[in-house]
């Protein structure tokens, strides 16, 4: 089998639907290929999420426990203290994490608060990790002012397809979504973006999340993919889960299409077996949570992580400096 693993960003959907058709064992060898081409297929990178503003979204996102619109259990908590933060960050950078990202459930941030969460970014960077904020959709001027103050990453995932958008939020567009994905490209800081699946979609609409980030003019630094977490009180609790293979092969197409991004086995790890979560390594996955939530979903705690690790022979990635 030749291996293609040059940085395209012209992909068709025909083209992505063909990775997916591929039989398992071959796309699998294919995605371990070109990972390691690009990297040590033995280091994963530990990233730290910690919500800095829970709940009371106004959006109506049919997965989130964190909208205003849905009885859950989630309970609305006002904007955290800096020097919180800063500690919670300090801890995580204890328990082998190297990048620390903070998310706050705005639809985008009034600027007096974008002026407190610039001192967390601050107060984490003087710590040596790298930060990465997920706000909400951000203006160009937003996105200038947390560049200047040196943010690495911005989380904004696409979700799922433009096509299967609008059943999953009518609160946007998916166009905004790219919008705020350009506005941070534009300022200069790296992208995190990737999307949930199991929400009901279809494989073409998996293909066609990868493909419209693969398409960007600049690859996302991370790709985040997430297994939907089914929460209570909201529309998409109850719906059939997606099979465990498809999962795996979203992530090894994702490998493929964008070579050098680090790929994130992000929510939905609690309720993966071991066995599966090793497929995924093998598939390109070198990024995880780490930590016993992320936002208001649970997530192994890191003892479990680092056992896994050492069955696996897999070692913390270092922290690029």
């Amino acid at each position: 089998m030749t291996v293609n693993s040059q940085i395209r960003h012209d992909w068709t959907i025909e083209e992505v639907e063909q990775l997916f058709a591929q039989p398992f064992n071959d796309l699998l060898f294919e995605a371990q290929q070109i990972h390691r081409e690009n990297f040590n297929p033995n280091h994963v990178q530990i990233s730290t999420l910690l919500s800095i503003k829970t709940g009371a979204c106004p959006e109506d996102c049919n997965y989130c426990p964190q909208s205003v619109r849905y009885e859950t259990e989630v309970k609305a908590e006002p904007l955290m203290a800096v020097d919180t933060v800063v500690e919670q960050a300090g801890l995580a950078k204890e328990q082998g994490a190297t990048r620390f990202c903070m998310g706050a459930a705005w639809r985008s941030p009034k600027d007096r608060d974008l002026d407190q969460v610039i001192k967390m970014v601050q107060g984490v960077k003087a710590l040596g990790m790298e930060t990465c904020l997920t706000l909400g959709m951000l203006s160009p001027d937003q996105s200038k002012k947390l560049s200047d103050a040196g943010l690495d990453y911005y989380n904004h995932n696409l979700d799922t397809s433009e096509e299967y958008y609008k059943k999953i939020i009518t609160t946007r567009k998916f166009e905004m979504r790219m919008d705020t994905l350009k506005n941070v490209q534009d300022s200069g800081i790296n992208v995190c973006s990737g999307g949930i699946v199991g929400m009901g979609e279809s494989q073409r609409d998996r293909g066609g999340m990868l493909m419209a980030l693969a398409n960007l003019e600049k690859h996302p630094g991370s790709v985040p993919i997430n297994a939907l977490v089914q929460v209570k009180g909201t529309p998409l609790h109850g719906i059939d889960k997606l099979d465990e293979l498809d999962f795996v092969r979203t992530i090894a197409v994702a490998r493929i299409m964008m070579p050098q991004s680090m790929v994130r086995l992000s929510a939905g790890r609690n309720e993966m077996s071991e066995a599966v979560q090793a497929m995924c390594f093998l598939a390109g996955a070198n990024s995880i949570f780490y930590g016993e939530k992320l936002l208001t979903t649970s997530n192994p705690d890191e003892n479990k992580d680092m056992a896994l690790f050492k069955k696996l022979g897999i070692e913390p990635m270092p922290a690029r400096h």
